[in-house]
């Protein structure tokens, strides 16, 4: 199997680990898998590489965890952030294959950071509240899921900025995650960029990320909602700081 996957062993064991980590960040704060992965997987495969990976792995994600989102989300506002980011997803694949995506990426980041540092500060973000907020919100996430396969993150500030309790913000992302997986992955197929070689890969580590979304959701208990968003804007600003210091060192 390892000479299927075109990967050494011990590359396949790391990102295994990688993604059981990931998928424990992903069952107990409903975002994050990918980002974890990015951040840390590219020392093994080029972000191009990694992107179709991810889908298999937040698409085994969303299939263990998206039956409580569909019951606790609000699905008006995913709707609106998945038309969104069904627009924007073709824009960020454009911009991987023709512009340098270490310059896009560390924009996309730099915003992210910005903005969960902002709403950590409790600074009021009324624009988000509006329409043009939640679609604008949408599309800057399709942008961001093509260029590095991290749209959940820039999700998660729109939906950490509402007042809605943990288990809405949470299961609103998840149902989101599984919504815009299946439009990204025609996207994917048009842009050729999910290949037999990185579907075998994605299934190959999809166990992992299973494991790890199982050990994660048993973490999210009632008691422990009110850190919720402060622990879910601390890790975006974390993982966004980690991207912006692996993309200025060159790793």
């Amino acid at each position: 199997m390892i000479d299927a996957l075109a990967l050494p062993t011990e590359h396949y064991l790391w990102l295994a680990l990688i993604c059981f980590v990931a998928g424990m960040v992903r069952g107990f704060s409903g975002f994050a898998l990918s980002a974890v992965v990015m951040a840390a997987g590219v020392i093994f495969l080029p972000p191009i590489a990694l992107i179709p990976i991810l889908w298999f792995q937040e698409m085994t994600a969303s299939l263990l965890m998206v039956r409580g989102g569909w019951k606790e989300a609000n699905r008006r506002t995913v709707t609106g952030l998945v038309l969104g980011s069904a627009i924007g997803v073709p824009i960020g694949l454009t911009l991987t294959q023709s512009l340098p995506v270490d310059t896009s990426k560390l924009l996309a980041l730099s915003v992210i950071v910005l903005l969960a540092a902002t709403q950590l500060a409790k600074l009021r973000l009324p624009f988000l509240a509006t329409r043009a907020g939640l679609w604008g919100s949408g599309v800057l996430a399709g942008i961001a899921t093509g260029l590095a396969h991290v749209g959940g993150m820039v999700v998660a500030l729109y939906v950490l900025a509402s007042n809605a309790p943990a288990r809405e913000m949470r299961a609103s992302l998840v149902l989101f995650l599984f919504a815009s997986s299946l439009i990204s992955l025609m996207t994917y197929l048009i842009f050729d960029v999910m290949t037999a070689q990185s579907a075998l890969r994605g299934l190959a580590l999809a166990p992992a990320s299973a494991l790890g979304v199982i050990a994660g959701k048993t973490m999210f208990r009632p008691a422990w909602e009110p850190y919720y968003k402060p622990f879910c804007l601390s890790l975006l600003i974390a993982l966004a700081t980690l991207g912006i210091l692996r993309q200025s060192i060159g790793a």
